[in-house]
C-alpha cells in the first residue's frame, strides 16, 4: 500500500510540474486554430532537425513528423504541417487528434545538439451529437479537454488548477440555472463536462460557451451557436 501512494505522490508531483509553466511547456488552445510550436534553433538551418510527436494512447504513440525539411506523409494531417525558417512547427484547424506531446529535436552526426523544445499541446473542442435541433427538443452539448498528462480530471482539477465551465453569453455559471443539466466526467484521454437543457423559441442564435481556466485565469474557451433551421445547428470557435 505504501509503494502505491508512493507511486500516486510522484504521480502528483509530475503533474504539478507539468502544468506549472501554462506559457511555456504546456499550450491549452481551442480546435480549429492554427498554432505554432518554436524550435531551439542552435543549427544555421533546420536540415537536422526533426518534430516528434508523443501520444501514448493512440497506436502510433511516436510518430516524426517532420526530419529536415521533409514532411512525413503516412500522417493523414501532413497537409496540416510547415515548418518555418527558424524551425518552428505550424499546425493548421487544429483538431482534437493533434493533441499530445510535440518535442523538436537536432542531430549532427547522431548526436544531439543544444535543448530540445517540449510542449504538451492540449485541445479544447465542443460537439453535440444531435443531428437535428428545434424548440421543444432536448439538447446535450459536449465540452471535451484533450490533454496528455494521462491523469483524470479529477486530479487536473485538485492539483493542476486547470477547470472547465459552461457559461452563457453575458459569461454567467450555468450552473447557477436550474434549466441546465451540467455533468462532469472523465477518463484517462480526456476530461467531459456536458450542457443538456430543453430548447425554447427564443434560444434561437444563442450561445454557450464552455470555457478553460487555469488557477481562475481565461485560457480559452469554445462557443456553440444553436441555429434553428434545415441544418440543424451550427458550431463556431471564438
Amino acid at each position: 500500500m505504501s509503494d502505491k501512494c508512493d507511486l500516486c505522490l510522484l504521480g502528483l508531483i509530475i503533474l504539478s510540474s507539468l502544468i506549472s509553466d501554462i506559457s511555456g511547456v504546456n499550450k491549452f488552445i481551442r480546435s480549429g486554430v492554427n498554432v505554432s510550436l518554436s524550435c531551439n534553433k542552435t543549427l544555421s538551418d533546420c536540415k537536422s532537425t526533426t518534430w516528434i510527436h508523443y501520444n501514448s494512447f493512440s497506436d502510433s504513440w511516436r510518430v516524426e513528423l517532420i526530419t529536415g525539411w521533409i514532411k512525413n506523409k503516412d500522417t493523414e494531417r501532413h497537409e496540416r504541417l510547415s515548418l518555418e525558417s527558424d524551425c518552428s512547427l505550424n499546425i493548421k484547424n487544429v483538431t482534437e487528434e493533434d493533441y499530445g506531446f510535440y518535442s523538436c529535436e537536432q542531430y549532427v552526426n547522431y548526436r544531439r545538439q543544444g535543448t530540445d523544445a517540449r510542449f504538451s499541446l492540449n485541445v479544447l473542442h465542443a460537439s453535440s451529437s444531435q443531428t437535428e435541433i428545434s424548440p421543444g427538443r432536448s439538447v446535450t452539448l459536449s465540452c471535451q479537454l484533450y490533454s496528455y498528462t494521462g491523469f483524470f480530471c479529477d486530479d487536473l482539477v485538485s492539483s493542476g488548477g486547470v477547470e472547465l465551465l459552461w457559461v452563457n453569453q453575458a459569461g454567467v455559471d450555468l450552473n447557477t440555472d436550474s434549466r441546465y443539466q451540467i455533468l462532469s466526467s472523465s477518463d484517462q484521454y480526456h476530461c467531459i463536462i456536458t450542457l443538456t437543457t430543453t430548447l425554447l423559441n427564443e434560444d434561437n442564435n444563442r450561445e454557450w460557451r464552455c470555457q478553460l481556466t487555469h488557477r481562475n485565469q481565461l485560457q480559452t474557451s469554445v462557443t456553440y451557436t444553436v441555429k434553428y433551421s434545415n441544418d440543424a445547428s451550427e458550431h463556431s470557435s471564438s
